[in-house]
């Protein structure tokens, strides 16, 4: 993927996101996109000291996105994202959910360290098994839901066996959307992303620890 980017910077748009991180689009995005918006809203969203260590966001086509499906991912540093977006609010959701994940990277054990997040993941997971087998629903494997780490077998399961569609409705109130439930990872991002979208009553409603933790992430520095 570097190498891929290294040979298409030049030439390519090029603008600034907080000063300092770069943002480069490499493929276009569609007519008339407002990359300017999408950019100065999420400064206006989420606070700077929570995008410490952020030093670019590349937005085009890459193989790693589309042989994941993915329409972003964090990885050492840098945002990757779709050039293929529906609006500049599919943009903004992007490149806040990215942000949770530096943020975890960052921030991780101040997030888990007491337990609160994994304790209320661990126990939704353990009311979702159970609301499955009540519908009739064959589990291949039990110990999946114990587990804190994104595990492709149980995502395709959840994503193919069960239906994303399906799931939202067996899993509303107990989850934020059907993709938080695949780790804690995401389960934390998903909440971090909603909360910054403006779904900050739904959060603590729905997942109570997570909000207690972005709203201290949210008012506290860190060194």
């Amino acid at each position: 993927m570097n190498g891929y980017i290294q040979n298409s910077l030049k030439g390519v748009n090029h603008k600034l996101f907080f000063k300092n991180v770069d943002v480069y689009v490499l493929n276009p995005l569609p007519v008339d996109f407002n990359l300017e918006f999408v950019l100065r809203k999420v400064e206006k969203t989420v606070p700077e000291h929570l995008v410490y260590g952020l030093e670019s966001i590349y937005i085009g086509k890459f193989d790693d996105l589309e042989e994941k499906e993915f329409d972003a991912l964090y990885k050492d540093g840098t945002i990757y994202a779709t050039n293929e977006q529906e609006d500049e609010e599919d943009l903004i959701d992007d490149i806040i959910h990215e942000i949770a994940h530096l943020t975890e990277e960052n921030l991780g054990h101040y997030i888990y360290s007491d337990r609160k997040i994994i304790d209320e993941f661990l126990g939704k997971r353990v009311r979702l098994q159970a609301i499955l087998q009540a519908h009739n629903f064959e589990i291949p494997n039990q110990e999946a839901f114990y587990q804190l780490e994104y595990d492709e077998e149980f995502d395709y399961y959840l994503y193919k066996t069960i239906g994303y569609d399906r799931l939202t409705y067996l899993s509303m109130g107990l989850f934020i959307s059907p993709y938080s439930a695949t780790s804690l990872r995401e389960y934390f991002a998903k909440s971090f992303q909603r909360y910054f979208m403006g779904d900050m009553e739904q959060i603590q409603k729905i997942s109570p620890a997570v909000f207690e933790k972005i709203e201290f992430l949210v008012y506290n520095k860190f060194e």
